[in-house]
């Protein structure tokens, strides 16, 4: 089983929850990916992501569970909330048609940010228990490889200022040459640049 396939079979689990609540799921998908905003934001990042069906050729609801999240029961909650999105309509936001679907299935805290409550653990823990480990490892998007190759840009302060645009004679190098000779020095003033 992938991802993928997990996050649907743990969805279709958590279908019969709905239907008891008297909550009608449309057509949707599950993936892993990043949300299309604020995936890596240290203040706002979202876990979640439930496009509406108008945005979808097909009509269809599209969830996105964070590459972020590794923890099945987090992942469940995270799922559950895009869910409720799905099943009130992606038009009501986290307002009252949301909270109240959000509530009666057990999720709590904020809306923006509802977490999985004790009722909706009882009811989770057995669906994830028949599914097994969730099949995906944590994702650090804030632990990227940094390029290694970036140009510098050095410039002289004398020539910007005696220039009409502010810019005067500027350079590029690697920061392997700053580093072992220093900032270059401008011909025409024989000042050491500014690197930035």
């Amino acid at each position: 089983m992938n991802r993928e396939s997990y996050l649907r079979a743990l969805a279709e689990g958590f279908e019969p929850l709905f239907q008891a609540h008297g909550a009608a799921l449309p057509a949707y998908r599950v993936t892993c990916g990043w949300p299309s905003r604020s995936a890596l934001s240290e203040k706002t990042r979202r876990i979640g992501e439930c496009w509406p069906d108008c945005a979808s050729a097909d009509q269809t609801h599209e969830i996105i569970i964070s590459m972020g999240l590794d923890d099945p029961i987090e992942v469940a909650g995270v799922l559950a909330h895009e869910m409720v999105h799905a099943a009130v309509g992606c038009e009501h936001g986290h307002r009252a048609p949301f909270k109240r679907l959000a509530l009666s299935i057990g999720l709590v805290g904020k809306m923006t940010d509802t977490t999985a409550g004790d009722a909706f653990k009882q009811y989770a823990q057995p669906v994830i228990d028949k599914l097994g480990p969730y099949p995906h490892a944590r994702l650090d998007g804030t632990n990227k490889r940094k390029q290694g190759t970036r140009m510098i840009k050095a410039s002289c302060d004398e020539c910007a200022a005696e220039s009409e645009n502010g810019q005067g004679y500027t350079v590029r190098l690697t920061r392997k040459w700053l580093d072992q000779v220093g900032p270059p020095i401008c011909p025409a003033h024989k000042t050491t640049m500014t690197a930035t």
